[in-house]
């Protein structure tokens, strides 16, 4: 089994994967809340639920492939994410270069993955919020593509609130099952085959 329940005794965490998004009922199935849908999906097939609150984030304790991992959505808005993941880092000792960031991105096609080991924000506010409260663009980050705005002068605040189509949603559903085969080869070491089988 590829994924395992994190018991406890199992040592502390060694990766933290961060989805974000914003939080409560008004946000979900938005392009903004990719990372959550992602993180949601690796908890289920952990047999997680990310339900502890620390730290102004949900989180939860597993095993991925045998390696002690901490699961995070942030409960902040969008744009303070840094505040929930530079308090668990610290709290955890978890080094930025083991910090695993899953987020949205306007300009990709709804469903398409792309990894990267660092890098800057890239317009994406969340991320933005991280590399300034961890002081670093040095941590790996895997964007899930939402779709691009229908042309160049619509708002991107809107567009990114806005819902998912059926379509779209079906697509961000099967790439946060690739975003979690992913994350089991990067927390075993191997990102570049993880940026080589994955990024699309």
């Amino acid at each position: 089994m590829l994924f395992s329940r994190f018991s406890k005794g199992g040592g502390a965490p060694q990766f933290m994967v961060v989805g974000l998004g914003n939080p409560g009922p008004k946000y979900e199935n938005t392009r903004h809340n990719a990372g959550f849908i992602c993180v949601d999906a690796i908890a289920k097939k952990a047999g997680a639920e990310i339900d502890t609150l620390k730290s102004r984030a949900l989180t939860a304790r597993c095993s991925l492939s045998g390696v002690p991992c901490l699961l995070v959505k942030p409960q902040t808005l969008m744009n303070a994410s840094g505040e929930a993941v530079s308090a668990l880092m610290r709290f955890y000792k978890i080094p930025k270069e083991r910090i695993i960031v899953i987020s949205d991105d306007v300009n990709f096609d709804a469903g398409k993955v792309r990894i990267r080991k660092s890098g800057s924000d890239g317009g994406q506010k969340g991320l933005r919020s991280i590399i300034r409260h961890i002081d670093s663009e040095d941590f790996l980050r895997i964007r899930v593509g939402v779709g691009k705005k229908p042309h160049p002068d619509y708002d991107l605040t809107s567009w990114v609130l806005s819902q998912f189509s059926k379509d779209e949603r079906t697509s961000v559903d099967a790439a946060s099952e690739r975003v979690a085969q992913a994350v089991e080869l990067i927390v075993k070491g191997d990102v570049d085959g993880a940026m080589s089988r994955y990024n699309g």
